[in-house]
């Protein structure tokens, strides 16, 4: 027993010391990587993530479109700038952002495309501005005819090289039939995000769900009023105004609903970048995850042409239109279509959030400040559970949600949605040490060094109490 008690001592001093070295070398690394100073604009003293987005944004802003072609974010999580001469080049390092030269600025890739939207209309089509290919990429779906496809072929040759021509598969539709269900007797929606004017609540939805005057319904019986449409832009846009009929409880009126027990906490909005992991959620296909593609893509449905759409690799189906895509907290847009299923994959469209709140004059629940736009790229954090197959790198942040169920606006529930599976994210520890701030990169390596000395003080309260049993046994034995 003696030697037990002394093989716990020595195990839990070794652990201590273990941990004392390892937290100190963890401090240590992690201050040896922090920026050297605001003074210095080299390359390589802004973080990646927020800071070198926002740099990007402003080198694109002060050198102007004639030199610029665009930003995004790219495989290695870093900021890029199109530029057009070796001088914008040089400015871009300077903002510590990583410059890339490209033939056409953004002045040439915009003309490229009012050309394109000058010509007849053509239902099955949709183009994009690809920053990073340098491109306008004109994609034309299954149900264009072989005569439509030459003439726009043809169109395009005359504009030269800046347009790219794509045929795909499957049809673009918009996808009425979301986070939470919302139903009309034409059909099936979901729930966007939660807004308000400052007096009444609305539902931020897809304008293509229904017009003005559309009455929606918790549950397919129509027996559970919603609310009703008070304004909607489609085609142009794709958005609209859900305000609630009975003054539904404001309670997590600010979070979106992952299933019936998580959610994430929609703490602003944001302008998207391309290149960065976004989610979004439905109520047919649930919580599924992709990658921004594009910007400002015009698309071409049936029903009629929407404009500055988000282009992404997120699926989408049937029912998930107005649906929210958002990232960490922060809402990108709605599901306004595209092609594809949840199966094969696909292409899918969002209306940009941001424009719909500031066209509407509203803005998210939760918000008393107009000006709502957040930073478009924050640090990585844990991953919620997504569909299986689904990989998830970089997520909104979730919390408990008390909410039972996935019904937009009801107590207890924002606009969310069903789904779950499996996912995978970069780690607890350094997702918990990104809410640290400034102290966020050295926070593990202390909390290592906490835990070490705790240990020390255990192992010599172990001693110590040992230490008073031996006492007491000993003259324990000369007690008459």
């Amino acid at each position: 027993m003696k030697h037990a008690r002394r093989s716990l001592r020595r195990f839990v001093r070794l652990a201590a010391a273990g941990g004392l070295v390892c937290g100190s070398l963890m401090v240590t690394h992690a201050m040896a990587g922090e920026p050297s100073g605001a003074g210095n604009s080299t390359v390589g003293t802004l973080r990646a993530g927020g800071d070198e987005t926002r740099a990007a944004a402003d080198v694109v802003t002060r050198l102007g479109d004639n030199r610029t072609a665009g930003s995004w974010t790219g495989a290695d999580g870093r900021a890029v700038v199109g530029v057009t001469d070796p001088g914008a080049a040089a400015e871009a390092r300077r903002a510590g952002v990583v410059p890339k030269m490209v033939p056409y600025s953004k002045d040439r890739l915009r003309a490229a495309s009012e050309t394109l939207a000058a010509q007849p209309r053509v239902p099955g089509t949709a183009w994009v501005t690809d920053y990073s290919a340098n491109r306008i990429v004109v994609r034309a779906d299954s149900t264009v005819s072989a005569g439509d496809w030459s003439r726009l072929s043809g169109v395009a040759g005359g504009i030269g090289d800046v347009v790219r021509m794509e045929r795909t598969e499957g049809r673009f539709t918009t996808r009425v039939s979301g986070a939470a269900p919302i139903f009309t007797d034409g059909g099936r929606c979901s729930a966007g995000f939660n807004v308000t004017d400052g007096r009444d609540v609305y539902i931020l939805t897809a304008g293509h769900c229904g017009p003005a005057g559309t009455t929606w319904f918790r549950n397919p019986d129509d027996t559970s009023p919603l609310g009703t449409t008070v304004t909607a832009d489609f085609p142009g846009g794709d958005f609209a105004l859900v305000r609630y009929a009975d003054g539904a409880s404001l309670d997590d009126a600010d979070v979106v609903t992952l299933d019936g027990r998580r959610g994430v906490r929609i703490i602003g909005a944001a302008e998207p970048v391309v290149g960065q992991q976004v989610f979004r959620s439905g109520s047919t296909t649930g919580l599924r995850t992709g990658r921004i593609t594009a910007l400002d893509a015009t698309v071409n449905y049936p029903e009629g042409t929407v404009t500055g759409l988000i282009e992404t690799t997120v699926c989408a189906e049937r029912g998930d239109s107005g649906g929210p895509l958002f990232v960490r907290g922060l809402a990108l847009g709605v599901t306004s279509g595209g092609n594809g299923n949840c199966a094969r994959g696909g292409i899918t469209y969002f209306q940009p959030a941001v424009t719909a709140m500031q066209t509407l004059g509203v803005r998210l629940v939760g918000r008393t400040d107009p000006g709502q736009v957040q930073s478009p790229a924050l640090p990585s954090s844990p991953a919620p559970s997504t569909p299986s197959g689904d990989s998830t790198t970089d997520s909104p942040s979730p919390r408990p949600s008390s909410s039972a169920d996935a019904q937009a606006g009801p107590p207890g529930a924002g606009p969310g949605a069903g789904g779950t599976g499996a996912g995978s994210g970069p780690g607890i520890v350094s997702g918990i040490a990104d809410d640290f701030g400034p102290l966020g990169g050295v926070a593990p390596g202390l909390a290592v060094v906490a835990a070490s000395l705790v240990l020390l003080l255990i192992s010599r309260w172990i001693e110590a109490r040992q230490g008073r049993r031996n006492y007491q046994e000993y003259y324990s034995q000369t007690w008459a």
